[in-house]
C-alpha cells in the first residue's frame, strides 16, 4: 500500500498541532500530498439565549475554522495546492466523509489519550475515526 494523499484533522487543541506536524512530515517523506480537515460539532448547543440563529453561529464557527486551517497551512508551509475542508456535523463522520471524498490513503489525527470514564463522557473523535474510516488511521498522542 502506498500513501498519496495523507488528510490532517485539526482543530484548536495543542495536539492538534503536533498531529499536523507528523502528518506532514511524514507526507513530505513519501512524496504525498496534503489537505487539512476541520470538523465544527453541530451537536453543541449554537444559539441558546444568544439571540443569534443557530445557523449564523454555525456559519461563524465555519469562517473561525477557515482562519485556522489558514494559520495552519502557513505554519507548516504547505503548498498552495494543499486542500482545506471545514466540514460541519458530527466530527468522526465528517471527517471520514472527507476523507472517503478526497479520496485520502491514510488520516492523521491527534488524540489525548483518555481512557475509562473520561472517554465515556467526552466521546473520542479519533476513536470514531478509527472505526469508521474505510482507509488507514495514524493516532497521534499527546505528549507526555
Amino acid at each position: 500500500m502506498s500513501f498519496r494523499r495523507v488528510l490532517v484533522a485539526v482543530d484548536s487543541e495543542p495536539i492538534a498541532a503536533h498531529a499536523a506536524d507528523v502528518g506532514v512530515e511524514l507526507a513530505r517523506s513519501l512524496g504525498a500530498d496534503v489537505a487539512l480537515v476541520h470538523a465544527i460539532d453541530t451537536s453543541t448547543n449554537y444559539g441558546g439565549d444568544t439571540g443569534i440563529s443557530p445557523n449564523e453561529l454555525i456559519d461563524r464557527a465555519k469562517q473561525d475554522g477557515k482562519r485556522l486551517l489558514e494559520g495552519f497551512r502557513q505554519r507548516l508551509s504547505l503548498q498552495p495546492s494543499a486542500l482545506e475542508f471545514v466540514v460541519a456535523g458530527t466530527p468522526a463522520d465528517e471527517i471520514v466523509k472527507a476523507a472517503g471524498e478526497w479520496p485520502a490513503d491514510l488520516i492523521v489525527i491527534g488524540s489525548h489519550g483518555r481512557g475509562g470514564v473520561q472517554r465515556a463522557l467526552l466521546g473520542s473523535v479519533a476513536e470514531g475515526v478509527m472505526r469508521r474510516a474505510s482507509c488507514p488511521v495514524l493516532v497521534i498522542r499527546a505528549k507526555e
